[in-house]
Formats: C-alpha cells, structure tokens, sequence
C-alpha cells in the first residue's frame, strides 16, 4: 500500500474510534484499540526518562498527579487525547518545557493509555492535533465539593487581591511575551522585564507558569464571587441569588479557562486574543454593579 494511503488509513481508523469509544465503554463493550504496543513502548522508555522524577516510575504520582487509575480520569475524562497530548508537548516537564516533539507527545499519551488499560491494536495514535482532539476520554470530572468555610475578605478584598492581580498578568501578554529571556547577568532582575523577580513570580517561575497560574487564580476563584455570607465594602451583601450577578461570575470563570488553555498552546497571539475574553467579563458586571464612592455594590 503506498505511503499516502497508509497516512489516510491511519487517519480514519482513529477517527472512527474516537466517534465510537463513549458509546462503546457505556454499552460495556471493550474500549477500541487506538495505539499500537510499539508505541506504547516508545512512551514508555520516553516517560522514564522525561517523566517519572515528577510523576513516579509507575505513574502514581510524586511531584506531579498520578496518570493513571481514578486520579487521571478525575482530571482528564470527558477530556480528549489532543489536549492531553497537547499539554504533554508544549508543558512538559515544567522545568524543562518546549523540547518534546508532537510524535513523542503521542508516544508517552499512548503509554498513558496502555497504563490505563486501553488495548493495543494495529495503528499508531497519530501526531495528528486535529484527529487527536476528535477522539474524548472516557469519564468526567469530579464534581467540586461545596466549601464550609466562610468568607474572611469583602468583596473588594477578593477582587483586588485575587481577580486584579490575575487578570493583569493576562492583560501583560498583550504587550509582553512570556517565553522572551530575561537579562542574563548577576544582580537583581532588571526591572522593566514584565515577568521579572520585581513584577511577578519573584523568578521562582517562568513567564508561561506565571500566565498559566493567573488564568487558573481566575477561573477557580470566580465563584468566590458566589459564597453565601459575603458583603461588598460598605457591609452590604453581595447579591448571590440575582441571574446577572451569576451570569458575570459564570462569564468571568470561562474567560479564566479560556485563558489558561490560550496559555497552554504557549502562543503570546493566543493569549492576548482571549485577553480580550476577560475584559470583556470585567466590563460586563462593571457596567452594572461597579462600585460606588460610598462602597455600595448594587445595581
């Protein structure tokens, strides 16, 4: 068979799996083969050399979370294999990201999934982003448990020392590139650089980390915005219970996954595309509920 019609073989047979494999594991059906052993094996010499200082010769974890077992489907079901293998080629390891090729990626994905009791079969999974997104783990997220523990700030304390602070380390990558070298040099970091010891992280982490770490500060403390108990600045409470006011803190949670995903492709276009995501949810509940001189969060 010529080398163009394997390509294309390769190409249908994953992407008829990826439509069938929910249906397939929720009708108790063996899930459908979607690497091949030689694969897998590739990933896993790959995985002990790249991988297993941060998340265990066995996949249970140290450092970094377990990739195997209820752990991994907790955080990846309902996920699909493209983002997996996307956060594996472009993050990973975190002190030593942007070196791995998409093959390689496919490659430790493949042994992610053998280690995960998915058979082996007679195709490669394709370096492919556009089929490897096609194809959805099986599962879903666990569910956030509810929190018990009351509000300690106001709502302009969780504003300016959360949501301000993550958004405006977003809103630097319009004009800043955080993949860019700083100074070399000894002596403190100069401080103009935007992702700098003065500016942000205190040069513990680099400039992606930092911007993947806003858009998460975002997303999970948005509904913060929700707790029960918790007054605006004036000592009024936040109106939790209004459809706008959810609508906002709903639009300001997706604006910071949006984000962190923009930051995980490690595109600085990206990023301040979906920048514009965020200013939006600001302006949103600004317009309405924005508050006055004398504290009052009200419409």
């Amino acid at each position: 068979m010529p080398a163009p019609l394997n390509r294309f073989a390769a190409l249908l047979i994953t992407a008829v799996a990826a439509t069938w494999i929910v249906s397939a594991l929720q009708a108790q059906q063996p899930p459908p083969t979607l690497f091949t052993k030689a694969q897998a094996e590739r990933g896993s010499q790959l995985y002990q050399i790249r991988c297993a200082s941060c998340h265990g010769t066995a996949m249970a974890g140290r450092q970094g979370p377990p990739l195997t077992g209820n752990a991994f489907l907790a955080a990846w079901g309902g996920k699909s294999v493209g983002q997996l293998a996307a956060k594996i080629w472009k993050t990973m390891p975190p002190n030593d990201s942007g070196k791995l090729t998409l093959p390689q990626a496919a490659d430790l994905a493949a042994n992610i999934l053998q280690k995960n009791n998915f058979p082996a079969g007679t195709v490669d999974l394709p370096a492919d982003e556009k089929v490897l997104s096609t194809i959805m783990l099986p599962g879903k997220p666990a569910p956030a448990a509810a929190s018990a523990f009351p509000p300690a700030g106001n709502l302009a304390q969780v504003m300016r020392g959360i949501l301000f602070p993550s958004s405006n380390m977003i809103f630097n990558v319009q004009t800043n590139d955080p993949g860019a070298p700083l100074p070399t040099g000894t002596g403190a970091q100069d401080p103009s650089q935007s992702f700098s010891w003065v500016n942000w992280g205190a040069g513990i982490y680099k400039g992606w980390d930092i911007v993947d770490y806003a858009a998460i500060a975002v997303a999970d403390s948005a509904p913060l915005l929700l707790t029960p108990g918790r007054r605006c600045e004036n000592g009024t409470l936040v109106p939790i219970d209004r459809p706008d006011w959810i609508k906002f803190t709903q639009e300001m949670a997706e604006a910071g996954r949006a984000a962190y995903k923009a930051s995980q492709s490690r595109n600085q276009e990206a990023v301040s595309d979906v920048s514009n995501q965020l200013a939006d949810s600001c302006l949103h509940c600004h317009e309405v509920y924005r508050e006055n001189k004398s504290g009052h969060c009200r419409p």
